[in-house]
């Protein structure tokens, strides 16, 4: 059971990354391969002004850092723990039906 409250802040930042699915692709891309923000935008398919927005997101909960390279800055997983957390994250088994919540879900507020 975590009892520490950096340990509960830690999984929280790492759920409010989880929680959007655009961060969720940054961070299984930059699992792969440092990037460029302008690079990342086009693999991703988003606006710059809106990939830029994410990845604040993304360095105010600690998974990732800029770097800076000459003029440019490059993005990476600030912890290559984070790759391989990543990946047990995404092949875990979870049994859930994707039409639908838990029963329960509007009287506990969760789902």
């Amino acid at each position: 059971m975590l009892t520490l409250a950096a340990d509960i802040e830690v999984l929280a930042r790492f759920g409010r990354a989880l929680a959007d699915p655009i961060r969720c692709r940054v961070l299984l891309a930059l699992r792969e391969a440092p990037a460029h923000p302008a690079d990342l935008a086009d693999a991703l398919e988003i606006s710059r002004t809106r990939l830029s927005n994410h990845l604040a997101c993304l360095r105010d909960c600690g998974l990732v850092v800029a770097v800076p390279v000459g003029r440019r800055t490059r993005y990476e997983l600030a912890d290559e723990r984070l790759g391989h957390a990543l990946d047990d994250l995404r092949t875990a088994v979870v049994a859930v039906e994707a039409d639908k919540t838990c029963g329960d879900a509007d009287r506990k507020g969760c789902c």
